[in-house]
């Protein structure tokens, strides 16, 4: 075991003895590179020959900011081949050569031309070589090296924020944390203490204090209060160089804020409030506020109210506004200044949120006295009771005491109340109120069976203030009393067969009474006492309200009767009773086999039965016959070209009479009327027929017919006005008449023109010329041309 150690002494010993001269070596070399080789011996004598590198170097090194009158010299360059002949020339490249780094291609030195900041580069790596001067033929190899720029302290320490901001509650124990800061150095840490930091504080004591290595700041002061002061302003210091002289400083501030806890119990600041109401106040109705103060703030101060104690817990309420912190007193029930006229309540203020780490500062709850006056009021009458209901019989005399309403003013005053009734419930005017005492009496009959209930309003007002009155609904029952008679339930219609068999009933029965069910039902049926014994039919009463009509005899035949009138009498069972007597119509029908109805027409039976099958077919053959004769008779009368009948606007009398063209000269359209001479007969339905001569009710007296031959035209007319005048029969056509049966089969045929105007026809008026002198005007505009000629 000693052997062992002081193996590894010796060991340790011989490491450091290799370490040093490397070292040494190294330096040596840095100063001045050699180029020399090494010769070694091979094991059969052979000589080796191992190329040495010309330079060997690490790094060199350059303080920044320098800021001397000439440039820094960095380090300097010479190979072992360099003779001092000036035949090699050293070149320098890389970073920032030529630029930052210059090199005295003859010596070697290395001059920095430009102050460095190791904050903006912190080494520079370089190439250098030794070439020949003259052929530029390199003499060794290429080498690098690094030019490290050594920090100095120029940089002070920096916050990173310019202020800070910190919340601690408040009370807090000496040393709580409140925040850290930090600072940065922008020189290298690892080289002396220009990036070593020290925090101390500047302003903030005795409450505050700091961290000297890692910048927290922490409590100095047991027991900080938020009320007495809430905001703390701190300033910390960061210096370099472990806080020692010469080293840079850099400060930032710590705004601070204590935040609250419930520390603070609430607090009334008096311990009595008064406050009046009025009696009149309604339920809800704000009576006053009362507030405990409490300096906590946030969810620590909510306070919450409540009642306690005292006598009017049962007439008022406490809630709580949360945003004045505020308790409303409210009212909870309708005051009486006539019962009591003062109140007492004990309000309780307690904190919503309590912090158990100061429980031992409580009890966090205050209580306070509420006096509260009730201020009296005029207030309107209050009737005895809230609704009256009274009752009255139907049919009662006029100025019936139905009941009375009663109010009274509950004041001190005591004032005289007035009734009346509201007009708007009472439009009919049923009912009128004594002003004085209340009293509601009858003005007009009522009618259970038409208002059953009226509802009116009584108003009460009081004598000196019209202003304040009451009102109350009153109920007015009408009793009934039996004045209805029962009647039928509905229109009954009965019917019966023929065949009807005897004892049966065909038909149930039901009354109906207006009045109510103690003077309506039960009803009873039956028959008048003068056919209590009736040979056709029967009641059966069924003691249920309803009745059965049956059958007495069978045989009904509707030819000999087809309805029955039945009287039946109905009763009620009011007091007194009521009766009436109602007509049951029965009519006989015919029914089948089965007792269905077929008919109850007696007039349809009897055709049915008299008529046969041949009968009904000769009849629908006579309707036939008839048809095609009307068929006929229209077709014939299409195809005649004028009507058998004179219509009025076919007359040719009056188309003749329109254009002033009628015979018998203009006088005697201005002697008759020719619109009642147009038609006489058709006043009684005769229309003359134009194609056949009237029948004379006489004979006309011998001699006056002329001749059928006669060509004296003046007496043929003579003699037809003649028989008009002693004809009673014959309408007075007078000269008219002619015309009216002119035309063909006429002897002198027609003078119309009309049909002329349509035909091309040459037709021969020089007859004219005979016929005297009425006509020579017709002669000379119809006559032939040689006539005219001959005549002029």
């Amino acid at each position: 075991m000693k052997e062992d150690s002081c193996l590894h002494a010796a060991l340790i010993c011989l490491g450091m003895l290799c370490y040093s001269h490397a070292t040494s070596t190294e330096k040596l070399n840095h100063s001045r590179p050699s180029l020399h080789g090494h010769h070694e011996k091979g094991k059969e004598g052979q000589v080796l020959h191992r190329s040495k590198r010309g330079w060997v170097w690490n790094q060199f090194f350059v303080i920044e900011e320098y800021t001397g009158p000439d440039p820094v010299l960095v380090g300097r360059l010479h190979s072992d081949i360099d003779s001092g002949d000036g035949n090699i020339k050293y070149i320098l490249s890389g970073e920032g050569a030529g630029i930052i780094f210059v090199i005295d291609d003859k010596s070697g030195n290395i001059h920095a031309t430009k102050t460095l900041d190791r904050e903006e580069r912190a080494q520079y790596t370089l190439t250098a070589q030794a070439v020949d001067r003259n052929t530029n033929r390199p003499l060794e190899p290429p080498s690098e090296f690094i030019v490290k720029v050594q920090d100095i302290n120029d940089n002070p320490p920096e916050f990173l924020h310019e202020n800070y901001h910190a919340n601690v509650p408040e009370r807090s124990n000496v040393g709580t944390s409140v925040i850290q800061v930090t600072a940065s150095d922008a020189d290298d840490p690892t080289y002396g203490n220009s990036a070593k930091l020290v925090y101390s504080i500047l302003e903030g004591q005795p409450y505050f204090s700091v961290e000297a290595q890692t910048g927290i700041i922490r409590t100095a002061l047991p027991n900080m209060d938020r009320e007495a002061k809430e905001e703390y302003h701190v300033v910390i210091q960061a210096k370099d160089m472990g806080g020692h002289m010469g080293g840079l400083s850099g400060t930032t501030k710590v705004t601070i804020t204590l935040t609250d806890v419930n520390d603070n119990p609430p607090k009334f600041p008096q311990s009595v409030y008064q406050m009046s109401v009025s009696e009149a106040a309604v339920p809800g109705e704000e009576v006053g506020r009362v507030k405990a103060k409490d300096p906590d703030i946030g969810e620590n101060g909510l306070v919450s109210y409540s009642i306690i104690d005292g006598d009017g817990m049962d007439m008022f309420e406490i809630t709580t506004d949360y945003e004045t912190q505020e308790g409303v007193v409210k009212l909870k029930k309708v005051l009486d200044f006539e019962t009591q006229k003062f109140y007492s309540l004990k309000v309780e203020a307690a904190n919503v949120h309590i912090d158990p780490k100061f429980i031992s500062n409580g009890p966090f709850k205050d209580t306070v006295t509420v006096k509260i006056t009730v201020e009296d009021a005029d207030e309107p009458p209050i009737f005895l009771a809230p609704s009256y209901i009274l009752e009255v019989q139907e049919n009662s005399n006029l100025g019936t005491v139905v009941g009375r309403v009663h109010a009274k003013d509950p004041d001190v005053a005591n004032s005289a109340i007035r009734y009346s009734i509201d007009r708007h419930t009472d439009l009919e005017r049923y009912f009128s109120i004594n002003p004085e005492d209340g009293y509601i009496k009858t003005i007009k009959p009522l009618d259970r069976e038409e208002i059953a209930w009226h509802n009116i309003s009584v108003f009460a007002t009081e004598s000196h203030n019209r202003h304040q009155e009451a009102k109350v609904p009153v109920a007015i029952k009408v009793l009934d009393v039996n004045d209805n008679a029962p009647k039928f339930a509905a229109v009954y219609e009965a019917f019966i067969c023929e065949n009807s068999q005897s004892n049966q009933p065909f038909i149930t029965i039901t009354a109906d009474d207006k009045d109510d069910a103690a003077n309506g039902p039960r009803f009873i049926f039956s028959l008048p006492p003068e056919i209590i014994h009736n040979p056709n039919f029967t009641l059966r009463d069924n003691r249920d309200n309803t009745a059965d009509v049956l059958v007495r005899r069978g045989g009904f035949s509707r030819q000999k009767q087809d309805l029955y009138l039945l009287p039946i009498v109905i009763s009620d069972g009011g007091i007194p009773p009521m009766s009436s007597t109602n007509t049951l119509t029965i009519k006989v029908c015919g029914c089948d086999s089965q007792g269905s109805m077929l008919s109850c027409n007696a007039e349809a039976y009897i055709l049915n039965a008299g008529l046969s099958t041949g009968a009904l077919i000769a009849i629908l053959a006579c309707i036939v016959i008839l048809l095609v004769i009307v068929v006929l008779f229209v077709t014939l009368k299409r195809q005649k070209k004028e009507p058998l009948i004179v219509f009025e606007e076919e007359d040719v009398r009056e188309n003749i009479i329109t254009y002033d063209d009628e015979g018998g000269g203009e006088e005697d359209t201005e002697a008759f009327d020719i619109a009642t001479l147009q038609n006489p007969d058709g006043i009684n339905g005769f229309i003359p027929r134009k194609d056949i001569k009237p029948e004379y009710q006489y004979m006309p007296r011998p001699g006056l017919r002329p001749a059928p031959n006669s060509v004296d035209v003046d007496d043929f007319i003579n003699t037809r006005i003649q028989e008009a005048d002693n004809d009673p029969t014959a309408p007075p056509y007078d000269s008219i008449q002619i015309y009216g049966y002119e035309g063909r089969g006429s002897v002198a045929g027609s003078l119309s023109s009309l049909e002329s105007a349509t035909t091309d026809s040459d037709l021969d008026y020089d007859y004219l010329q005979n016929w005297g002198p009425r006509f020579k005007k017709l002669a000379d505009l119809y006559g032939s041309k040689d006539t005219f000629d001959d005549d002029s």
